[in-house]
């Protein structure tokens, strides 16, 4: 066993509005450069949806992630003869149409325009070339018809579904769809790191976090297929490669990532794992349906002495050790098993994790009162987003870790309902936490974890013992020197 730390994160999908406001958030701070007009570290996509860059999901076409060949795994994108032999050319490459051409209006169109009968129009311009261009696609396009059968009809995962379900989800009275926010994952096992034939990419062993060295990277771009998720971009002005960075300079700084900062839902949770690194390749070659298990059987317990122990003989601080024992994203993948990873079948082993989220609640008039309904869980998770679909999402196809989490997440709603309205009797309520194999202390923590934590416990930020690495002293005014703070000299460039 070798013990690791890594960042991890959650995404509780139940209190997500799609208001873009983390997308922003980040844009402002790091995509705001030629060359980067059209990426979007953090993107939040309409589901169902074709999402961004187009069907980013489908592998028969992007080829990203692993592969299980036999007892082990090999890159989907190639092997070392073939990258060797396509190293001048990618056929999986996604192209800017798969993304979208960056526009910006010429206001001078409205304001130099003269007097006249017609109200002038500012036309589109293109951030590229700069010409007059035809929209045709965004990074959000799905938003205005979430849910429709327009875009909604070619996501990807309603494959799983029969034709009658397909027919059903898109009828009026049934439209149905939800947001699902996107940053890159910082995979234990990433498939953008081996595709990278110069080594450019690579996981910071303090925290996990993946980045690209700007002084390596000489813009093969196999990086961008080999990620499953597609969260490694081209900046067509350096001719580098870049992705998001989880805002590790802010993290060094005791802050949490900007996106998480600004999120309006607060939906997002920050948290140190430990996990079994030695475990990441035997876990990675197991068949489907043993993915999302297998991926909570990596991640160690914290509170554990004799884990604990290894974890500092591994040469893990104590202080990380205690942000491990304090991080909420332990308590939603491994405690509470309520959080499971976005398409595991790639077996990239990514350590962000989403709850999936359940349905409103369905209400009715009856003699002109309004009566809130009473559906069963099966109801209330099947009645008008298939199972198979989430299942297709978050369980490499494989329903029953989404089923379990769909249990505890419909008992503690209705705990909470018996405790705060108190028209749901006491023996319906130990029942539905029976069947989800939890108890009324693990649905009232689960209840606050959601609702009621604060801010400095839904983000844990750990310790990143920068200070260790560089030579830490007890006076602070000599700290800042060390650390880089000293500006009689010039600053360090790059990342």
């Amino acid at each position: 066993m070798k013990i690791r730390a890594q960042t991890a994160m959650v995404f509780h999908l139940d209190k997500c509005i799609g208001c873009h406001t983390c997308s922003i958030a980040c844009k402002n701070i790091w995509t705001d450069r030629p060359g980067t007009e059209y990426m979007w570290w953090n993107n939040v996509e309409t589901k169902p949806g074709t999402g961004y860059p187009t069907l980013w999901e489908d592998q028969s076409k992007y080829r990203g992630g692993w592969e299980k060949r036999g007892t082990s795994v090999r890159l989907r994108l190639h092997n070392k003869g073939e990258g060797l032999a396509n190293i001048f050319y990618n056929p999986a490459l996604p192209s800017l149409d798969d993304y979208y051409e960056p526009w910006n209006y010429r206001y001078s169109d409205l304001t130099d325009a003269p007097a006249g009968e017609d109200q002038p129009v500012a036309l589109p311009i293109s951030m590229i070339t700069g010409k007059k261009m035809e929209i045709e696609a965004g990074p959000n396009w799905d938003d205005d018809l979430g849910g429709s059968g327009i875009y909604a009809a070619g996501d990807f995962n309603l494959a799983a579904l029969t034709d009658k379900e397909r027919q059903l989800l898109f009828s009026l009275e049934r439209l149905v769809f939800f947001h699902l926010p996107r940053i890159c994952n910082h995979c234990l096992n990433p498939g953008c790191v081996a595709a990278c034939p110069t080594g450019a990419i690579y996981k910071r062993g303090e925290d996990g976090i993946v980045l690209v060295s700007q002084e390596k990277c000489r813009a093969w771009r196999m990086c961008v297929s080999g990620c499953p998720y597609k969260k490694v971009y081209f900046n067509w002005d350096t001719g580098k490669s870049e992705k998001c960075i989880l805002c590790y300079p802010r993290q060094e700084t005791c802050q949490d990532p900007a996106c998480f900062h600004s999120c309006v839902g607060r939906i997002r949770y920050l948290g140190t794992l430990l996990y079994d690194a030695d475990g990441i390749e035997r876990c990675a070659a197991l068949p489907d349906h043993e993915l999302v298990e297998a991926q909570r059987e990596l991640i160690l317990d914290p509170n554990d002495p004799q884990i604990c122990q290894k974890a500092r003989e591994d040469g893990i601080h104590e202080a990380t050790i205690e942000a491990a024992r304090k991080s909420p994203v332990y308590k939603y993948v491994k405690e509470w098993r309520l959080a499971l990873p976005l398409h595991p079948e790639a077996r990239t082993l990514p350590m962000l994790f989403y709850v999936p989220p359940l349905l409103p609640v369905a209400a009715t008039m009856e003699e002109g009162k309004y009566e809130l309904g009473r559906e069963s869980f099966n109801e209330q998770v099947a009645g008008r987003l298939p199972v198979r679909y989430f299942a297709s999402l978050f369980g490499a196809g494989n329903e029953e870790p989404v089923l379990a989490a769909y249990r505890k997440l419909h008992a503690v709603r209705i705990h909470r309902r018996h405790k705060t309205v108190g028209d749901i009797p006491e023996d319906v309520v130990q029942q539905a936490l029976q069947e989800a194999g939890s108890t009324s202390q693990e649905a009232e923590a689960i209840y606050w974890m959601t609702s009621l934590a604060s801010f400095a416990q839904r983000h844990v930020v750990p310790p990143f013992m920068r200070e260790i690495a560089i030579g830490a002293t007890a006076d602070p005014l000599e700290r800042k020197e060390e650390a880089g703070f000293n500006f009689s000299r010039p600053p360090k460039r790059g990342w």
